[in-house]
């Protein structure tokens, strides 16, 4: 039975950055022992919140009032939070791959004999720990040997090795898949049964639905409302109208038209061998993409879909490849990416942070960045035009930020994700790859990305889209195919297609 006290409040919690009021008198308060959901869209300001709470941003840089545990805190650090009993568990894992389980979970706070580090009693806690998140490996075991799921639980049981009373995890299913999503909401349960409080930050509003005791919606930097279960009408639309400010009651927007015959890209009898992981990657691909039309392809994390992407665009990851690639009728031998540029052919990764973006860079930057040489005249950019370009992007994909001088690592992760759109949509491509396009991002960023992939279809371009949300594939794809081990597995007319098929066809085995 969840307890009426409140185990956190956060009073009139300002924060400003220069040329943006990210928080604007925030009130949030969470009772000891329930699960709480912040949801928002992206730059809401829930990312913002849960630092100043862990200490992130220190006390001094921003006004209102922290009360935990009946005592009014100043963070100057995350120590500091992490003394009273909170931890934070981020999207992007901190982890060191190289270190062992047992030397990750109490990295920082060793345990030690004196002055010495008491490696086998670390190993024995670290067992402990491992057992409460029910992970069953070995604690000497690297972390990179481990799946994203694996590494997440590896990730609680580190902070409950720093005896956490409130645990923050921010976007914690974003790259999991559907099991190991599952199980981590389990374990939520199941900690708080021992009386571990937890705040969940999550765009999934059925995950939010299935295990939240109460909602807090952010929207532009305010509180506007917090809906307790069992107390007030909750459901995806009551959320997703807090969240936007309107109602939006199909997030898949209807195409009012057809796509053509004509084939622009077509991969025949495509393989491809991976010499560092030492085996095959991709097996006999055979697919076909029409012009004005939206190919989608499912499967499940490790089916071979972004290899199959990044084979195509270049061969980055220089894979030795068999097959035939062919584009508007020619075949092409793409050696590199920017091969891939001259022949119209674009790709949107799914890491954003890590292979799509300069963080440190602007949004102009950024953009301009994948052609260059349209905007130059003997090697000297014109900014004029850079800036016009980055403007016209910056309104037509709606990208929330101050100006296009603002740093693209300071934007929300939706935002981020339109400046990626943009910057590939600036090299004109005729073909654009589209991997995990909404991941991580709000109810009302992926409505404007799919209603402006519908725009560019619609004057004539084609798009394939990677996607791991079924109902994002069934929502936006005319075709799709389906992948698992390296292979297609099967095509379905999207009239056909069901989550049950594409998961059939996803899991059977040859």
């Amino acid at each position: 039975m969840v307890e009426t006290s409140y185990i956190l409040e956060m009073n009139n919690i300002t924060k400003e950055f220069p040329g943006v009021k990210a928080l604007d008198n925030v009130n949030f308060k969470v009772k000891k022992g329930e699960i709480h959901c912040l949801v928002g869209e992206n730059g809401a300001g829930k990312s913002t919140l849960m630092k100043i709470l862990s200490g992130v941003y220190k006390y001094g840089e921003y006004s209102g009032d922290i009360v935990f545990n009946g005592n009014i805190q100043k963070f100057n650090s995350v120590k500091d939070s992490e003394k009273v009993g909170i931890a934070i568990i981020y999207q992007e894992l901190a982890l060191i791959p190289e270190l062992s389980v047992y030397e990750n979970i109490y990295i920082g706070h060793e345990i030690k004999n004196g002055s010495v580090i008491d490696w086998n009693a670390t190993i024995a806690s670290a067992n402990k720990m491992l057992k409460k998140v029910g992970l069953d490996i070995n604690p000497e075991t690297k972390i990179k040997d481990l799946g994203v799921g694996k590494q997440q639980l590896v990730e609680i049981a580190k902070a409950l090795s720093k005896n956490v009373k409130l645990l923050i995890l921010d976007e914690p299913t974003a790259a999991l898949n559907e099991d190991d999503s599952e199980n981590l909401l389990l374990l939520l349960k199941q900690l708080q049964k021992q009386g571990i409080t937890s705040i969940m930050i999550s765009h999934k509003l059925k995950e939010v639905l299935a295990i939240a005791d109460t909602i807090t919606v952010l929207r532009d930097g305010k509180t506007i409302c917090s809906m307790e279960k069992g107390k007030d009408e909750i459901s995806e639309n009551i959320i997703i109208k807090n969240m936007v400010g309107r109602e939006i009651n199909n997030i898949y927007p209807k195409r009012d038209f057809n796509h053509g015959e004509e084939v622009v890209l077509e991969v025949k009898n495509w393989s491809a061998y991976d010499p560092k992981l030492g085996r095959q990657i991709l097996k006999d691909i055979n697919i076909k993409l029409k012009k004005g039309e939206i190919v989608g392809i499912a499967g499940l994390m490790g089916a071979g879909r972004t290899e199959l992407a990044q084979s195509i665009f270049g061969n980055a990851k220089n894979y030795i490849i068999k097959g035939t690639l062919i584009v508007n009728g020619k075949e092409k031998v793409l050696k590199q990416p920017r091969d891939a540029i001259k022949t119209g052919i674009a790709y949107v990764t799914e890491d954003r942070k890590g292979d799509g973006l300069i963080l440190i860079q602007n949004i102009k930057q950024n953009i301009s960045i994948s052609n260059l040489n349209s905007i130059s005249a003997r090697g000297v950019i014109n900014e004029n035009e850079e800036i016009k370009s980055a403007n016209d992007y910056k309104r037509t994909l709606n990208i929330k930020a101050p100006n296009i001088e603002q740093i693209v690592g300071n934007l929300s992760g939706g935002n981020q994700q339109k400046v990626s759109l943009a910057k590939w949509l600036f090299a004109k491509p005729n073909i654009l790859i589209l991997d995990e396009p909404t991941r991580g991002i709000d109810v009302g960023a992926k409505y404007e990305i799919y209603t402006f992939m519908n725009e560019l279809v619609k004057k004539g371009m084609s798009i394939i889209m990677i996607s791991s949300e079924l109902p994002e594939v069934l929502g936006m794809s005319d075709r799709v195919y389906v992948m698992s081990e390296g292979s297609i597995k099967g095509e379905l007319k999207i009239e056909e297609a069901t989550q049950e098929r594409i998961m059939e066809m996803a899991t059977k085995e040859d």
